[in-house]
């Protein structure tokens, strides 16, 4: 009973200081990450015996769970505006994780392949062009026999970052874009349906014959869906790839990493590529938050940037950060304090 009574306590007192206990650490936030971030936690889980969940709920309800400090990591396919971190409670740093595309998918029977241009594109979600039979269409596609079928785009009902980069883009390529519906999470959609996450605009087009509306590539490589060639910067038309998102991410890249790579001028760029980010406050020791906590949410992220989480990324259809962003990162996390004092060296 005594040997028992021993054991016991030795058990507590050590999880009390945190040898053998073992970190449960929480995120929140994009979906367009979704199927990397499921491989790469549950991978981490079975190397460290760290169990990490992650909700995809959409960078904006990741980014509140972050501002309501219920969460040890947010993560958003947009980074916060000047304006949007200094209304967090406290200083958060991005770091990026890996890169990936938002692609133009659509269905039309008969259909795989379409070209588009940037005019074309924003008069089809602006629904100035509401037939896949518009004369608009086949200058450009005339090898291409359009059905004479309504344009049923299909686009984001939740706070996105996916709609962040796909709207970035579209302003940047027109004016009449900025000047009516402009950047954002959220837009005030002139036409279409809604649908919530990637999953589910995905699985709408799918199921919507004439529909056609943005996605994480990923999506709509695992569904198969077929998406458009994209008219770039350079004048090319450009097949969404791994090779042509990373041509977008190897420029030159702000300290901190906030920028957004879409109508990027690389020769080889698909046009609407961006990174996407987990967000984490700089100064760990908030909300009862124990040091090891704090160690545990800061070695996970840095593990993510490491060559083999990076390589699961590429099993799923995502671009590996470039050696030089991952450089970045890692001096970014090696900035986080608890107390005032680095987490890791």
């Amino acid at each position: 009973m005594k040997k028992n009574s021993l054991f016991l306590a030795l058990v507590l007192i050590l999880s009390a200081i945190g040898i053998s206990a073992k970190a449960q650490l929480s995120g929140a936030g994009a979906t367009f990450p979704l199927p990397f971030y499921n491989m790469a936690f549950e991978q981490y889980t079975k190397t460290t015996g760290e169990k990490v969940t992650y909700g995809g709920v959409g960078s904006g309800a990741g980014i509140k769970s972050l501002t309501d400090k219920v969460v040890d990591f947010g993560a958003s396919d947009a980074f916060l505006s000047d304006k949007e971190l200094a209304a967090m409670p406290a200083p958060v740093v991005h770091i990026p994780t890996c890169s990936g595309a938002v692609v133009v998918a659509f269905n039309l029977p008969g259909v795989e392949t379409i070209r588009l241009t940037p005019e074309v594109l924003v008069d089809i979600f602006m629904g100035k062009i509401k037939n896949w039979n518009d004369a608009s269409l086949k200058k450009i596609n005339q090898s291409v026999k359009f059905p004479n079928l309504a344009i049923t785009v299909v686009y984001r009902s939740d706070g996105s970052g996916t709609t962040n980069m796909f709207t970035d883009y579209l302003t940047k390529v027109s004016k009449a874009w900025a000047n009516k519906l402009g950047t954002g999470k959220t837009v005030n959609w002139l036409t279409g349906i809604g649908a919530k996450g990637n999953p589910g605009v995905a699985g709408t087009i799918s199921q919507t014959k004439g529909a056609i509306g943005y996605v994480g590539s990923e999506y709509s490589f695992a569904q198969k869906i077929p998406t458009a060639y994209l008219l770039n910067k350079a004048g090319k038309f450009i097949k969404p790839s791994l090779a042509t998102v990373s041509a977008a991410g190897k420029g030159v890249i702000p300290a901190d990493t906030r920028i957004m790579l879409t109508n990027s001028d690389a020769t080889l760029a698909y046009p609407i590529s961006g990174f996407t980010w987990l967000l984490i406050y700089k100064e760990q020791n908030y909300n009862n938050r124990t040091l090891a906590q704090a160690t545990a949410t800061i070695k996970l992220i840095d593990w993510m940037l490491d060559k083999d989480a990076q390589a699961i990324a590429g099993k799923v259809n995502y671009a590996p950060l470039p050696e030089g962003v991952v450089k970045q990162a890692k001096a970014i996390l090696r900035n986080i304090t608890y107390d005032g004092k680095r987490v890791l060296k």
